[in-house]
């Protein structure tokens, strides 16, 4: 399985796909909520291969941060450790792009995922889509 920043209107259009199948179709997160405005501020990761996309990424700017969004995989692909490369390729992409700390929101039932990679949780759970999430932090430096 193939990691790249998705730099081509076509890989785009493939990140969109997964996104739209896990949150909207499976997670039933809406259109406005899921098209939030930002693609085009943020750097855009695609895992796949030769026949489909299996999961993506985005890694947004903000300040000294990266806030790391939209972080999905097919479900084809669970459980083959491909949400862990994903992550790795961003955190490198983030250490490698100057960022001093990775944040992400995360939704509750991922929370071990994230802590695995050594992100802590903060602050109360909250609703975001109608999901529940932790916001969580990771040190860069």
């Amino acid at each position: 399985m193939k990691i790249t920043i998705a730099t081509t209107p076509e890989d785009r259009a493939a990140c969109y796909a997964v996104r739209e199948a896990v949150f909207m179709g499976e997670q039933g997160v809406s259109e406005a909520e899921e098209w939030d405005g930002l693609d085009d501020a943020c750097t855009h990761f695609l895992a796949g291969d030769a026949i489909a996309p299996a999961g993506c990424a985005r890694l947004l700017p903000k300040g000294d941060a990266a806030k790391v969004q939209r972080v999905a995989v097919m479900p084809t692909h669970r459980g083959t450790g491909l949400g862990r490369q994903i992550m790795l390729a961003v955190l490198d992409h983030a250490r490698q792009t100057g960022f001093t700390e990775v944040i992400l929101d995360s939704q509750t039932h991922a929370v071990a995922f994230y802590e695995r990679l050594g992100f802590v949780a903060h602050g109360p759970e909250f609703d975001d889509a109608g999901i529940p999430h932790r916001s969580m932090r990771l040190s860069l430096t």
